[in-house]
C-alpha cells in the first residue's frame, strides 16, 4: 500500500518529546498513540534488547505502518491495536504493572488526513467518515444527519470554536431535510453558505473547524483523554514521565487541569493548618508552561502550528 512514502510525516515536538521522555535504555516505555510511528522509531532505536516499546493504535492501517517501520526494532517492540483509554487492560494482559514513561499525540495523523477515503479531509470529495478505528460503526455522515440541531451548535461551538456555529447547524438540519447528506463536498458547499463571504475570504478553509468538531464529537475524543490521564500516571514508575501533545485549546486545557491535579490534588479549604482529605500528590508537572515548536519546525510543518507539550513526571 506504499505506507512508507505516505507516513513519513514529520512528527510534532519530536525532539522535545525524546528529550522529556528522559529514556533510559532498559526502561518500558508506552506510545499510546502510535500513528506512523515517528516518535516510537526514535524510542526504539534508544532501547537496548533489555528495554521494551509497547505501541498501540486503533487505527488498522497505522497499525501494519508502524509494524513495517520498527520491523529492525521486533524483538524490543510489541504492537497492540486497541484504543490508548485501555492501556491499564493492554499491559494487564502483558504481564507489565509499571512503566518508564508514556507518550500521546493527541489528534488526527497526516496519514489519516491524506487517505482521501478516510473521509477526514475537506480537500477531496468522498464519503462523510472520520472514524479513526473503522470497527466503529457510527460514522460522521451518521453524526450530521442525526444529531439534533442544538447538539450540531454545541459542538461545532466547543470543539471547533467556530463563531458561526450557529448558523452552520441551522444550515445542515435544513439542507438535510432535502436529501441525506452524503459527502465530504455537499457538506462544503453547506458550510460555505452559513459564512458570510468576507469572513470566507480571510479565514482559512470555511469547513476547517467544523469537520475538526465532527471529528472530535465522533471519536470522543476529548472524553478519552479526560478518562484516562489519571490512570496513565498511576501506571508510572517514580521518576516515570508522561508526554502528551494537544493540538486544540480544549486537549490542552484537559491535560493542563489533570496534571495540576495529580500535582496537588488536596480538597481541603485553604484555612485549614493540616490536610485531613489524606489525597496525596502523585508528582509533579515538568511543564510549567507547555513546550511548543521552534520557528524551524513551524516553517517546515504547518501541522505542528497549534501543538502544546506537556510533561508530568511520577513521585
Amino acid at each position: 500500500m506504499g505506507f512508507d512514502m505516505e507516513f513519513k510525516h514529520k512528527s510534532v515536538l519530536l525532539k522535545e518529546t525524546i528529550d522529556n521522555l528522559n529514556i533510559r535504555p532498559d526502561g518500558i516505555y508506552v506510545d499510546g498513540t502510535l500513528g506512523g510511528a515517528g516518535h516510537s522509531y526514535e524510542i526504539a532505536s534508544r532501547l537496548t534488547c533489555g528495554g521494551r516499546l509497547i505501541g498501540i493504535d486503533q487505527d488498522a492501517d497505522a497499525i501494519e505502518a508502524a509494524t513495517e517501520r520498527l520491523r529492525e526494532f521486533s524483538d524490543r517492540v510489541t504492537i497492540v491495536r486497541n484504543n490508548y483509554c485501555n492501556m491499564d487492560k493492554v499491559l494487564d494482559e502483558l504481564g507489565i504493572d509499571k512503566v518508564d514513561g508514556i507518550l500521546l499525540d493527541i489528534g488526527v495523523s497526516s496519514y489519516q488526513l491524506d487517505t482521501a477515503s478516510r473521509g477526514f479531509t475537506y480537500n477531496v470529495d468522498t464519503a462523510l467518515d472520520m472514524r479513526m478505528d473503522q470497527r466503529q460503526e457510527m460514522t460522521a455522515k451518521d453524526l450530521v444527519n442525526s444529531y439534533s440541531e442544538m447538539e450540531l451548535f454545541r459542538i461545532i461551538r466547543d470543539y471547533g470554536e467556530d463563531r458561526f456555529a450557529k448558523n452552520i447547524a441551522k444550515h445542515i438540519v435544513a439542507a438535510r431535510k432535502e436529501k441525506p447528506i452524503e459527502t465530504t463536498f455537499e457538506l462544503n458547499e453547506i458550510i460555505k453558505a452559513a459564512i458570510p463571504a468576507k469572513v470566507r475570504a480571510t479565514g482559512g478553509h470555511p469547513s476547517k473547524r467544523t469537520y475538526q468538531a465532527i471529528r472530535i464529537e465522533l471519536n470522543r475524543e476529548l472524553d478519552v483523554l479526560e478518562n484516562s490521564i489519571d490512570m496513565m500516571i498511576d501506571r508510572l514508575n517514580p521518576e516515570g514521565r508522561l508526554c502528551i501533545i494537544t493540538f486544540h485549546s480544549l486537549e490542552d486545557r484537559i491535560v493542563k487541569a489533570r496534571f495540576k491535579n495529580n500535582e496537588n490534588p488536596c480538597t481541603c479549604p485553604p484555612d485549614f493548618p493540616v490536610c485531613v482529605c489524606g489525597k496525596k500528590p502523585k508528582g509533579r508537572v515538568v511543564t510549567r508552561k507547555p513546550i511548543v515548536p521552534g520557528d524551524e519546525e513551524l516553517n517546515e510543518n504547518q501541522r505542528s502550528k497549534s501543538s502544546k507539550l506537556r510533561v508530568f513526571e511520577r513521585i
